[in-house]
């Protein structure tokens, strides 16, 4: 019995749908189909009732899928763990990231990945949404806020910090706000899907939030920025999006002895992915690669 046709399976069983595993798979659903029906014919039963509208598992494709997901699992850690042992990290991961997170932060360090490890191949999944990690087999998720909850496992990969910027040709023009509180009066460049309120702390207390108001509301991290540069409004950036502005001097950082947020403090960036009994080579040599080449990267 050929162990790819039980996986495939156990995919369909999952779904509920030839189409999204076919999709998933980028092959056609004839193809899935066939694969299907000759497992039946192997087992010498029906797997699935099909209809117009639905597929549904029969009572004994039920109790096949009781009996051989956990083998598929058990037998693909177990290849895992053989390879690892014989062989340099090799394999693709989906590894999946903000849009302005992949493409300002680990793209410029996908070069150095690729040399080191030859025979890795990345999948990136840039999104401005939270992808589901067991719906889209993602094998590594990099998300902000405080430690995620859920049947996952999470580790911080850097702590997370804001900076409240605006342009010098907006400052001269409108003014450069003396304290957090006279933002009330300014165009503020605003995060869409956020309360427009920005809280603001000195040494661990006294922390307070101070309303914002603006024309524009934007759902983009690097468009914020740009609009901050551009000198559209003030804005409240995370360090890893304005820095290097900073640094040049397109944006100046208003109130540097204040610490901002959002939302809220004490949040990072996590390293998340699903909980496994054995966490092959490949993934654990990417996790060690970001820790390092991030480690005090202020995202």
């Amino acid at each position: 019995m050929d162990i790819s046709s039980i996986r495939l399976f156990v995919e369909v069983y999952k779904y509920g749908s030839y189409a999204i595993v076919a999709r998933q798979r980028e092959i056609d659903p004839s193809k899935v189909s066939r694969v299907i029906s000759s497992l039946e014919s192997e087992l010498g039963f029906r797997l699935f009732q099909r209809t117009t509208r639905k597929l549904v598992a029969t009572e004994a494709g039920s109790l096949f899928f009781s009996q051989v997901e956990g083998l598929i699992d058990q037998f693909e850690s177990a290849a895992e763990q053989a390879q690892d042992i014989l062989e340099q990290p090799r394999g693709k991961l989906r590894v999946s990231a903000c849009t302005s997170f992949g493409q300002r932060v680990l793209v410029p360090h996908l070069s150095k990945l690729k040399e080191r490890y030859p025979d890795l191949k990345i999948e990136l999944l840039l999104a401005d949404h939270q992808v589901d990690i067991i719906e889209e087999k993602v094998d590594l998720a990099i998300r902000f806020g405080s430690r995620p909850t859920g049947n996952f496992i999470s580790c911080l990969l850097s702590p997370r910090q804001f900076r409240v910027c605006a342009s010098p040709a907006y400052l001269e023009k409108h003014g450069r706000p003396e304290m957090p509180e006279d933002l009330k009066t300014h165009d503020c460049v605003l995060f869409s899907g956020y309360d427009n309120m920005w809280k603001f702390r000195k040494n661990d207390i006294s922390a307070f939030s101070v309303p914002v108001s603006g024309h524009f509301s934007i759902t983009h991290g690097m468009t914020i920025t740009a609009c901050a540069v551009a000198g559209i409004g003030i804005a409240l950036i995370p360090d890893w999006l304005c820095n290097a502005e900073i640094e040049k001097g397109d944006l100046i950082d208003i109130f540097s002895e204040y610490e901002c947020a959002g939302s809220e403090f004490d949040t990072g960036a996590w390293l998340v992915y699903p909980s496994r009994g054995y966490i092959p080579l490949k993934l654990r040599v990417l996790i060690d690669f970001l820790k390092q080449e991030l480690k005090g990267y202020a995202v």
